[in-house]
């Protein structure tokens, strides 16, 4: 029973959930039970949306999109996350400002020593006396601030190390896959719109890789060694990219590479050399030292046409796959 559901209306919804997960041929485990549900109870509109955006595109749910679902709309984590490492990343620039005002600071209280010179130089006794004392007193205190300052600085670099570190895990965490280390799909769309940003026009290009039949090397092998697989192919399709391009791994068995500034013709010879450098790929169980079959992948290669969104622009690229 999820919410303030009454028991009567929680056992309806589980049974429709159930009954979905059938119908989207999913195995009912926690995650998929879980997205279900919320997607039974016809609450969570983007949720919805995007469950039915997927399946428009003509592919099939897999547990990889629904666990994607479960990070983003149920735990409600991103939005969360990307708000603190905003807000951390101003505070660091913050934290920088006001330690170098300190530096600034000890700067100006040296130059307040060099007001003193012109007494010390007069030749009258009192104003050479009454001037070394007050320069004792500002040099003593100066070097009591000094002390404050460099113990001060080095806390925060030591701070700003720790929270430098853990903002780039936590990057890590929003933009990329775990499994195979290349970006998300939520990368992908911040990286688009960091390119349309300023220029509108700018031409993207999207290769799609699908490896082929990989759901029944997994039932074969097990989700571990299609894991290590993927991972490897993963390698092999982002090796084919600079560092202008994009790698993303968009579904269980799908790699979505995008190309900015570049050819349609030109994105088409490195699809080629990707599916080539795939069947190059040899696997061999570590454990039992059994050699795995060949893989292979597909490819599709499509344009954005112009203030395209961008689910329409892979989509277009992905039915390229059975038009090539």
């Amino acid at each position: 029973m999820k919410y303030h559901d009454s028991v009567k209306q929680a056992s309806k919804t589980m049974a429709l959930a159930v009954s979905q997960l059938k119908q989207w041929h999913l195995p009912v485990n926690p995650i998929n039970y879980a997205v279900s549900y919320e997607y039974c109870q016809n609450k969570k509109s983007k949720l919805i949306a995007s469950i039915k955006r997927f399946l428009l595109s003509g592919r099939a749910l897999d547990n990889f999109f629904m666990e994607q679902l479960y990070k983003e709309h149920l735990l409600e984590q991103s939005k969360f996350r990307e708000e603190i490492l905003s807000d951390l990343s101003s505070l660091l620039t913050q934290f920088q400002q006001r330690c170098q005002q300190s530096v600034s600071g000890a700067e100006d209280l040296i130059e307040q020593f060099d007001d003193y010179l012109p007494e010390l130089m007069s030749g009258d006794k009192e104003k050479v006396k009454l001037a070394l004392s007050k320069l004792h007193q500002a040099s003593t205190t100066f070097k009591m601030r000094q002390h404050e300052l460099a113990t001060n600085l080095e806390q925060a670099q030591m701070q700003t190390k720790a929270l430098e570190d853990e903002l780039e895990l936590v990057r890590e965490e929003l933009y990329l896959d775990p499994v195979t280390g290349l970006h998300n799909r939520k990368a992908m769309s911040k990286h688009v719109d960091v390119w349309l940003g300023d220029e509108t026009n700018k031409s993207i290009v999207a290769i799609v890789v699908s490896v082929d039949h990989f759901s029944q090397f997994k039932e074969r092998f097990g989700s571990l060694i299609g894991d290590v697989i993927l991972s490897k192919i993963a390698k092999k399709v982002a090796s084919y990219v600079d560092d202008s391009g994009l790698p993303v791994r968009s579904a269980c068995d799908e790699f979505i590479v995008l190309l900015p500034d570049v050819e349609t013709e030109i994105a088409t010879e490195i699809a080629e050399k990707i599916r080539q450098g795939v069947e190059k790929l040899r696997f061999v169980s570590v454990q039992s030292g059994v050699r795995l079959p060949k893989m292979s992948v597909s490819c599709g290669v499509g344009e954005m046409k112009n203030k395209e969104p961008l689910n329409k622009f892979i989509n277009r690229s992905r039915k390229a796959i059975i038009g090539g």
